[in-house]
């Protein structure tokens, strides 16, 4: 058994991360100068990536620069986006850009900036097991360190007052489409790893990219640019009605507020539901500049007569899927407005059908008699991010970006996740190392104003030491 270097495997740590994303990039950020807390993460990948196969060029992200890992709790941490450009000597050009919204390759590289320079990352550790050990009043988190070549190196096992699961989430592909995509020849491939497959997709005859979100818009947009002109020999269908924007007004951004999330959180579990299924426009529409560079680019290709050759049609499911010979595949489809049904016969496939957040059960399965599940068997969060556990478990299991059902739209959304790591520190430590705005929102989402923008007042008892320079 191995240990983290410089740690008395005797002692058990305060906080033990699962999954080195955004969400605990975040987390381990605002925890580094918090001096009395005690915390490792563990990341199965070798290194920070954040989505590799969609670092377009040229594409943002979808959020202002502020939603960095820190800012919207500590402005005043050094690692802040801006600091950042300081120690690159680009604050400069950055002021002069005047951007907003910066361009995903770049929101890449300064996480991975954050990751090489904090400590108590450890990359290459994949989890097997969160159990509670009674006895000690403890959990036990059982890890494979993997070599180079991600093969099993070592095993491990860390003691820790409490976890914090932050996974993330798996490309998603619909159940007709699941089998073409292991098999090898005709390419058809999840959104994620486009940039992977992009010389072997544009060399193809005919593309089809299935999805009507963001990342479609994206590969549509980029396959588009490097089409030839009258050949383009492109189609883009999509479940949703619409090849609709994101909801962008300044009212309407106010559902990334932790106002909202409270107001949410709060509502009965069948309306919480009901409403995470309306609210797609949310945060699975397109950004509106996106939306009008495909228009840009489809009008250019007008200017000497004749339309380019493209079909861009919504409301259009894949039903089912097969391949012609080794060639070719072919795509059945329904029109969820007219009933009606055809077969597209393509070359190459792009599926930009989005992700599901990755299964906790096989992680959580020693911790699955403690856990408590609401009517749909999904796990109970409280308002603090923490699932709801038996009482006899005196530590507490926190989760980020695992909680749509409990806490709405604003759990995958960057702009929230310097606010929900501030909220888990603020919980665990039992005291108030990031003060919280108590009103975020102009909007009053329930019918009592008194009490819509007040947080709850509770914190649970101690369980880590005091924190020393703050």
């Amino acid at each position: 058994m191995t240990h983290p270097p410089g740690h008395d495997p005797a002692a058990p740590r305060d906080l033990v991360g699962i999954g080195i994303g955004p969400c605990n990039l975040s987390l381990a950020a605002l925890a580094h100068p918090l001096t009395g807390l005690d915390t490792v993460f563990y990341e199965q990948r070798p290194r920070f990536d954040w989505h590799p196969g969609m670092l377009i060029e040229g594409a943002t992200i979808q959020v202002p620069y502020l939603a960095d890992l820190v800012t919207l709790a500590d402005p005043t941490s050094p690692w802040t986006f801006l600091n950042y450009l300081r120690t690159r000597e680009r604050l400069f050009p950055f002021y002069f850009a005047e951007r907003f919204h910066i361009q995903r390759a770049e929101y890449d590289a300064y996480c991975r900036w954050v990751a090489q320079s904090l400590p108590g990352l450890r990359f290459r550790h994949q989890v097997d097991a969160v159990r509670w050990n009674p006895e000690r009043d403890v959990f036990e988190v059982d890890y494979t360190q993997l070599d180079a070549h991600g093969e099993a190196e070592a095993l491990g096992r860390t003691h820790t007052r409490h976890v914090v699961l932050g996974i993330g989430t798996a490309p998603h592909v619909p159940d007709p489409l699941r089998p073409l995509v292991d098999t090898p020849g005709v390419p058809v491939v999840h959104a994620a790893d486009y940039l992977d497959h992009r010389d072997s997709i544009l060399a193809a005859g005919h593309v089809t990219v299935v999805g009507s979100g963001q990342s479609g818009a994206e590969v549509f947009l980029d396959l588009l640019r490097h089409r030839p002109a009258g050949r383009e020999k492109l189609h883009w269908i999509g479940r949703t009605e619409a090849f609709a924007p994101m909801e962008y007004s300044r009212l309407g951004l106010e559902h990334f507020t932790p106002d909202y999330t409270r107001y949410f959180h709060a509502l009965a579990e069948p309306v919480r539901d009901r409403l995470t299924t309306a609210q797609w426009q949310l945060h699975k529409g397109i950004d509106a500049d996106t939306l009008a560079a495909i228009h840009d680019e489809l009008y250019r290709r007008t200017l000497d007569g004749g339309w380019p050759d493209t079909v861009l049609t919504p409301g259009v499911r894949v039903r089912t899927a097969g391949r012609i010979a080794t060639t070719r595949i072919e795509l059945h489809l329904e029109h969820l407005q007219q009933g009606s049904r055809t077969r597209l016969t393509t070359d190459a496939v792009v599926l930009a059908t989005g992700y599901r957040q990755r299964p906790l059960d096989t992680l959580l399965a020693g911790l699955d008699p403690y856990i408590r599940r609401d009517n749909s068997e999904r796990p109970r969060v409280d308002e603090e991010f923490r699932l709801v556990l038996d009482p006899s478990v005196t530590g507490s299991v926190y989760v980020q970006n695992a909680e749509l059902h409990t806490h709405g739209v604003g759990t995958p959304d960057l702009g929230l996740a310097a606010w929900r790591s501030a909220t888990i520190l603020n919980s665990l430590t039992g005291e108030e190392p990031y003060p919280l705005p108590q009103r975020t929102a102009f909007t009053t989402f329930g019918l009592d104003p008194t009490t819509a923008h007040v947080p709850q007042a509770r914190r649970p008892k101690r369980l880590t030491p005091l924190i020393e320079g703050r």
